[in-house]
């Protein structure tokens, strides 16, 4: 059977096609060539999560600081590369990384599983514990054991891993999901939630800067992984190879400890000069 000319040409283009496709498929974007090329580390955050990132006033200008702030900036140091922080609601910090708005993202993140499906995640840097916060008052009078909060409200900062943490234990209670930890800290205070579901470190901040409230003794269990790890997109094998090199040298120096408890202070210290809570 002799093949007509048009027939050749049409699967002659095809396979071109089929290969062109098959290579550019296979040839995803390097994340670490990308940063390296441009000079600059975006990187995504929500900066109302003291000690790991918060806005302070630093020589009479309007910061972001924190320990998350001060491990990018090692990134970008060991890198090469000037750090931009572009700052958004936490719902939307691993969004901003998926769409390629930011290389990667450091935000007090949980690498679970079902994120981890989208993202590459680093070496995990800060091993962090979930509590409940409630009002100081409370917490022998009435809020002894999860069940007392059944059909009360708990407020968490939506898209957060406590989010899904006090839904899980909490499911007999309504969970309002706010954008800023502190707008659940103001709910709790004026009484239009019995509770707040935070990271321990967070907690601890507002208890001190807050009289009335205190950490209850309640255990929170947690089926995921609550240790914070920097997000990068799927695929970014050189750029998370270079992260975790970065990390582990942190962590053997005991940096990231000292850049939490320095950050710790600051906040407070911070909180106590505007006159507002963190």
């Amino acid at each position: 059977m002799i093949m007509k000319p048009w027939k050749k040409l049409l699967l002659g283009l095809a396979g071109i096609f089929a290969l062109t496709s098959l290579a550019a498929c296979s040839s995803s974007t390097n994340t670490l060539d990308k940063v390296k090329n441009k000079g600059t580390l975006t990187v995504a955050l929500n900066p109302h999560f003291a000690p790991f990132e918060f806005k302070t006033i630093q020589d009479g200008k309007d910061t972001i600081a924190g320990a998350d702030i001060e491990i990018a900036k090692v990134i970008g140091d060991e890198l090469g590369v000037k750090v931009k922080f572009s700052e958004m609601s936490f719902d939307n910090v691993l969004a901003s990384v998926q769409s390629g708005k930011a290389d990667i993202a450091i935000s007090g993140i949980s690498a679970t599983k079902e994120r981890q499906k989208i993202f590459d995640f680093s070496d995990t840097y800060y091993d962090s514990e979930t509590v409940l916060l409630v009002k100081k008052d409370a917490t022998e009078k009435t809020y002894k054991q999860i069940s007392d909060f059944s059909k009360k409200s708990i407020a968490v900062q939506k898209g957060s891993i406590q989010e899904n943490i006090a839904k899980a234990n909490l499911s007999d209670a309504n969970v309002v999901s706010l954008a800023q930890p502190g707008e659940a800290i103001n709910e709790l205070k004026s009484g239009q939630v019995e509770g707040v579901v935070l990271e321990k470190a967070i907690a601890k901040g507002y208890v001190d800067q807050n009289s009335d409230l205190t950490m209850s003794d309640i255990a929170l269990k947690s089926d995921s992984n609550d240790a914070y790890a920097v997000a990068m997109p799927k695929g970014s094998d050189d750029l998370k190879a270079k992260v975790n090199k970065i990390i582990a040298k942190l962590k053997k120096e005991g940096k990231i400890d000292s850049y939490v408890q320095d950050a710790y202070a600051l906040s407070l210290k911070s909180s106590s000069k505007s006159g507002v809570t963190i």
